[in-house]
């Protein structure tokens, strides 16, 4: 493949520690998590070896600060991570893009005891999940229903989550509801971290998904759960900023795991035209062959720099990158299902069975355009955000 994709990112400003981290992560996917990706996605099992390869290399410490026993790196050190394991296996990159998803929030606005107390369990490899959407609540969040009802020194938990990523396993759930008493929806969001084992938390059943099959996808209930006071983050009433605050960073993550699967299909759709013979000749020797593979890979490396250029933003401290979280998230998603959509075409009638990768990227790629919010929800964001107001 031509080194133009590998440019972009190799330029970027990683410190040593977190080139050798990269480095690490690129023999593992070699190793472990690329050769167990189609036993994944087949069986539908849960990537117990490549987390298991993941914790070995102390991945989730790289977001969890130092204090609460982490190491911690830059975001774009993470999105690097995160876009060369979910190139390797999409299910294993989203069941560990999760626990930062899910524990950022805890990390920007939880009180000093509870990050002592709860984040050293995700250093150490710990599962973690992010329980926001309901039946009537999935792009608009204040549609959910899940009622947190004050009780002494506790909470009480009622209602039910869908479609949780690391639903079933996690140790950890960072989770959303309204609190009792309060009538506004917007303002009645507020969010706890409830326990594995809680009392009167139950996994109702598990996803039979197109794609990410390897990754676990779980409809929770909440009966009666009594969850410490100690754990709800903030004050009632102020989940609503911190989930935007988490999509905003949870959504670049998205569109890293999507250049992931992208640049897979990429290297695979190049490696086949090449090899590949018709009448004599190569596919790639065909001008029309030749275009599609300029396009998707013009397409692969805007989209790749703008994410970069957005990750500096963040490692610069910067705080208002709505709209640019949102493009991020827009046009990667649409990139790989472009590119994972060419990269089957490219291959022909073999593009169409499971023995050529390229048909589980595809599958992989589709969801990108759905969860963190749909691609149509995002371009009402990014247009909205040039409405000026009426004078």
């Amino acid at each position: 493949m031509n080194n133009i994709l590998e440019r972009i990112t190799g330029s970027l400003p990683f410190s040593d520690e977190e080139r050798m981290l990269i480095e690490a992560v690129e023999r593992v996917t070699t190793e472990t998590i690329g050769p167990n990706a189609a036993r994944y996605d087949r069986e539908a099992s849960f990537p117990v070896e490549s987390m298991a390869a993941i914790n070995e290399l102390g991945l989730n410490a790289m977001f969890v600060p130092e204090a609460y026993g982490g190491a911690p790196l830059s975001f774009t050190a993470y999105l690097a991570c995160l876009q060369i394991i979910s190139g390797a296996c999409a299910a294993t990159g989203i069941t560990w893009a999760t626990n930062f998803h899910a524990m950022k929030p805890l990390i920007d606005f939880g009180s000093e005891e509870q990050k002592r107390r709860l984040l050293p369990r995700i250093a150490e490899g710990g599962l973690a999940a992010l329980a926001i959407t309901e039946p009537d609540a999935g792009s608009d969040a204040t549609g959910m229903r899940t009622r947190f009802t004050p009780d002494g020194d506790d909470i009480i938990v009622d209602g039910g989550k869908i479609f949780i990523s690391n639903g079933d396993r996690a140790d950890l759930y960072l989770l959303f509801g309204k609190w009792a008493g309060i009538d506004n929806p917007r303002k009645a969001i507020s969010v706890l971290i409830l326990e594995k084992g809680t009392p009167g938390f139950d996994v109702l059943g598990v996803e039979h998904k197109m794609g990410h099959r390897g990754s676990s996808t779980a409809t929770l209930s909440f009966s009666g759960c009594r969850v410490p006071r100690a754990n709800l983050i903030g004050e009632p009433g102020s989940g609503l900023p911190i989930l935007f605050a988490s999509l905003n960073k949870s959504r670049p993550s998205i569109a890293a795991h999507s250049l992931g699967i992208a640049k897979a299909a990429f290297a695979k759709a190049v490696k086949y035209v090449n090899e590949r013979k018709q009448s004599g000749r190569r596919i790639i020797d065909n001008q029309a062959i030749q275009f599609m593979i300029a396009d998707l890979a013009t397409d692969i490396a805007m989209t790749d720099a703008f994410l970069w250029r957005l990750a500096a933003l963040i490692d610069g401290g910067a705080t208002d990158f709505a709209t640019e979280s949102s493009m991020a998230k827009m046009r990667a998603s649409d990139v790989a299902m472009k590119v994972t959509d060419a990269a089957v075409q490219l291959h022909g009638g073999y593009g169409y069975c499971q023995e050529y990768e390229v048909e589980r990227l595809m599958r992989d790629a589709k969801i990108n355009q759905i969860w963190e919010g749909t691609n149509q929800i995002h371009r009402q964001l990014i247009g909205r955000a040039f409405a000026q107001k009426e004078t």
